[in-house]
C-alpha cells in the first residue's frame, strides 16, 4: 500500500528558503506511489525521487535544486523539471521490474580520487593557471590520504583530521633527480617558531581549497549526494596573513653587486620592474618599446598581457640590453654546459635562455655573498619593487597595474600597510613630545648584516 505523504512547500525557491536544513527530505506526492523530495543542506538543496516498486520503496538522487543558480534543465533543476525526471525514473524502474527494460549497469561508488581527476580535467580544458602546482598538491597531499574514500560516505570528521594532519606534518623538500622513487625528504619544524606553524597552516588551507573545489565540481555534476561533508570544514583562521619581506635599497645594491654578470642582469631587471622570474626568462627584445618606455608581458599569470612602465633608469637599462639584438632574441641569457653533443647543441658551453628553476642556486649564492640572511627567493625582488612604490606613496591601483593584479585586493593585502598613512601622520604631527623620554646624543648605527 502506498505511503501517505503530507505535501511540503517545495515548489518555489521562496518556500524552500523557509525550510530548515535536515537529513530527511521534505516530500511532495506526484502520482500514486511516487513522490519528489527536497533535501536542504548547508550550501543548497537537492532533489530526490521515491517510487513504490513491487511493494518496496526505492529512492534515487535526481539533481541539484535551483536555489542559488538558475535552472538549466541538466545540473540545476526547478520543481517542474525535477518532477518530470522523477516520473521518468519511476517509470523506468517499473518497466525494469516487469522485464520490459534491461537493468542499467550499476555505477561503481564515486571516490575522491575520481572526483579530483574529473576536476583537473575540467580545469585543464578551461585553461586554468597553476595546473602543475595543483597537480603536485593533489599527488602529494590528497590522493594518498583520501583518494579511495567514497563521496557518499565522506564525513566531516575525516576531512578535519586530514586537514589537521597537513598542518602538523613537516614541510617537504625538493629532491634531486637521482633520489630513489618514492623517497620523501622533509624539513624539521621548530615547535617554538610561530611563523613556521603559520606557514604549515597556510599550506593546509591551500590544499583544502583544492579538495573543496574538486568535491564541489562533483556535487554540481550530480555525483555527490550533498556538500555538507566538506562545507562544514573551515580553513585555519589567520594562517594566510601576509608576512611580506622586501629588501632595503642598501641590501638590493649589495645583492646586485654580489651577482655574476648574467644573473646580475636578471636581478636588476626584477628590481626595476617587479616582473616574475618566468616573465623575465621568456622576455624577447621586441617586448621593450623605447618610445613609450614600457616592457610588454605577453602573457602574465592572469592570462592577460600587461605593459610595465619603466623609470628613466629602467629605460636606460633595457635599451642597453636590447641594443643590436634581433627582435625575436631573448633579452636575458646565460651560459649552459652541455656534457654531450647532440644534433642541435655541441658539447661545451653555449648561450641560451634561463630555464625553470635556474635562478634558485644563483639566488642562494648571491645572498650568501651579499651577507643577506636569511637568504631570500627571487620572488622577493618583486615584493621589493612593489614595497618601494608603496612606501613612496604610489596609489594601490598603480601598483596593481604594474604587477599585473586584476584588482587591488591582493595589492592592498600585501602592501597597503607600507603606504604613507593619514592616521600615522596625523598622530605624529599633533601628539608631539610628552617629555618623559630623556634626550640622548647617542646616534645608532645602521643594523649590521649577520656575518658581516
Amino acid at each position: 500500500m502506498a505511503r501517505q505523504t503530507a505535501d511540503q512547500p517545495i515548489t518555489t525557491r521562496e518556500a524552500r528558503k523557509r525550510l530548515a536544513p535536515r537529513a530527511e527530505p521534505y516530500w511532495r506526492a506526484l502520482d500514486a506511489g511516487t513522490a519528489i523530495g527536497y533535501r536542504r543542506g548547508a550550501t543548497g538543496g537537492t532533489w530526490i525521487g521515491r517510487a513504490l516498486v513491487e511493494g518496496k520503496y526505492r529512492e534515487s538522487g535526481i539533481g541539484r535544486a535551483d536555489d542559488a543558480i538558475r535552472a538549466d534543465g541538466a545540473t540545476y533543476l526547478d520543481f517542474r523539471q525535477a518532477s518530470e525526471k522523477v516520473k521518468a525514473w519511476a517509470g523506468a524502474a517499473h518497466r525494469e521490474t516487469a522485464g520490459l527494460d534491461a537493468a542499467p549497469a550499476r555505477r561503481a561508488p564515486y571516490t575522491v580520487g575520481e572526483a579530483v581527476a574529473d576536476y583537473l580535467a575540467s580545469y585543464r580544458r578551461r585553461g586554468g593557471k597553476g595546473l602543475a602546482q595543483t597537480q603536485n598538491a593533489v599527488n602529494a597531499h590528497i590522493l594518498p590520504a583520501l583518494g579511495d574514500a567514497r563521496l557518499d560516505r565522506l564525513a566531516p570528521q575525516r576531512i578535519t583530521r586530514w586537514r589537521d594532519s597537513l598542518a602538523d606534518a613537516a614541510p617537504r623538500l625538493r629532491t634531486s633527480a637521482k633520489a630513489k622513487p618514492g623517497a620523501l625528504a622533509v624539513r624539521a619544524i621548530d615547535p617554538n617558531d610561530p611563523e613556521a606553524a603559520r606557514r604549515r597552516r597556510a599550506t593546509a588551507n591551500r590544499v583544502l581549497t583544492v579538495l573543496k573545489a574538486a568535491l564541489n565540481h562533483a556535487h554540481a555534476a550530480g555525483r555527490a549526494p550533498n556538500a555538507d561533508a566538506w562545507a562544514s570544514v573551515k580553513p585555519f583562521k589567520g594562517a594566510d596573513a601576509p608576512t611580506v619581506r622586501h629588501l632595503t635599497d642598501a641590501e638590493a645594491t649589495r645583492l646586485v653587486n654580489a651577482c655574476p654578470p648574467d644573473f646580475r642582469e636578471l636581478v636588476t631587471a626584477a628590481l626595476l620592474t617587479g616582473m616574475r622570474y618566468g616573465e623575465l626568462a621568456a622576455l624577447r627584445a621586441s617586448a621593450f618599446n623605447p618610445d613609450t618606455g614600457t616592457v610588454t608581458v605577453a602573457t602574465s599569470k592572469s592570462g592577460k598581457p600587461r605593459h610595465v612602465v619603466l623609470t628613466d633608469e629602467g629605460r636606460d637599462f633595457f635599451a642597453q640590453r636590447a641594443a643590436g639584438k634581433d627582435s625575436r632574441a631573448h633579452l636575458f641569457t646565460r651560459n649552459h654546459m652541455a656534457k654531450q653533443a647532440t644534433r642541435d647543441t655541441p658539447a661545451g658551453r653555449w648561450r641560451g635562455p634561463w630555464g625553470k628553476s635556474h635562478q634558485i642556486r644563483s639566488m642562494r649564492d648571491a645572498c650568501a655573498a651579499a651577507k643577506i640572511a636569511p637568504a631570500v627567493s627571487f620572488h622577493i625582488l618583486r615584493h621589493t619593487y612593489a614595497s618601494r612604490l608603496a612606501m613612496l606613496g604610489a596609489p594601490m591601483p598603480v601598483i596593481a597595474a604594474q604587477l599585473g593584479h586584476e584588482g587591488t585586493r591582493m595589492t592592498e593585502r600585501h602592501y597597503a600597510h607600507l603606504a604613507p598613512s593619514y592616521v600615522a601622520d596625523t598622530v605624529r604631527n599633533l601628539f608631539g613630545r610628552m617629555g618623559i623620554v630623556p634626550a640622548s646624543n647617542v646616534q645608532p648605527f645602521a643594523p649590521r648584516a649577520t656575518g658581516a
